[in-house]
């Protein structure tokens, strides 16, 4: 969740700003521990989200997280989204 903010305040946004998650895991056995970290990081009202089990990810990892942000404009501009 840290990397995933940064990436998103790097690009004028942040975890304030997220409308939808993805998030792919591995085995739903880690699932109560990321879903505590997630609750821990999101903000409420807590934007949609979406949990999918899938057999493996890239690199061996566990969990993967993909979101829709977002980018708050100045008076004037049109939003954009990440």
């Amino acid at each position: 969740m840290d990397n995933l903010d940064a990436v998103l305040r790097a690009h004028g946004s942040s975890l304030e700003h997220t409308v939808k998650f993805n998030i792919f895991i591995t085995s739903y056995d880690t699932f109560a521990a990321l879903n505590e970290a997630y609750k821990a990081r999101i903000p409420t009202p807590a934007p949609a989200r979406s949990c999918i089990g899938v057999a493996s990810l890239p690199y061996g990892t566990d969990v993967e997280i993909e979101c829709v942000a977002v980018v708050p404009s100045a008076p004037g501009k049109t939003k954009a989204r990440l």
